[in-house]
């Protein structure tokens, strides 16, 4: 386990905020000289912790976007078949997000497409394409809540 202090913290909690601030800003705002708050900076990222530099976009600006949450069941529970399923659902693009959880239920996925006509004819050759789904459920989302991209960092956690 990587050891960090309130100031390591700190640059990951302005980091997931302010993706873009110069490192002069945020040298500044944790109260540390350009020099200190770099190294800092490139020790996070290449220990793993830093993974990626992104930006968020509207996708709903490009036009209709439906999001669509299946609940998946496999047809069977070798490790050969998850892999299967896992591997197939790296090669979907419209599939933005899947988790393997315990309990009745195998994995849940999150589907980005144009309408739900789309999400239906995707549903189809995933079971046409035998990649193992068995049952699935599906449900559309209506409104967004809250939907934070990165979790965060430790110390806002009560843990």
């Amino acid at each position: 386990m990587i050891k960090l202090d309130d100031r390591d913290l700190k640059i990951l909690s302005i980091l997931q905020k302010e993706g873009r601030i110069t490192k002069a800003a945020l040298a500044e705002k944790i109260a540390l000289s350009p020099t200190p708050c770099w190294e800092r900076l490139k020790r996070l990222e290449a220990e793993g912790i830093i993974e990626a530099y992104e930006a968020k976009i509207s996708l709903h600006s490009f036009g209709p976007i439906e999001i669509i949450l299946m609940q998946a069941e496999l047809e069977s529970h070798r490790s050969e078949d998850f892999e299967t399923f896992e591997k197939a659902v790296q090669d979907i693009p419209e599939i933005v997000e899947c988790w393997a959880v315990g309990g009745g239920v195998d994995y849940f996925l999150k589907f980005m497409t144009k309408d739900v006509d789309t999400y239906q004819r995707l549903v189809d050759r995933m079971l046409n394409d035998r990649i193992g789904l068995r049952r699935y459920y599906s449900y559309v989302v209506t409104k967004a809540v809250k939907d934070t991209p990165s979790p965060p960092v430790p110390d806002q956690l009560d843990i």
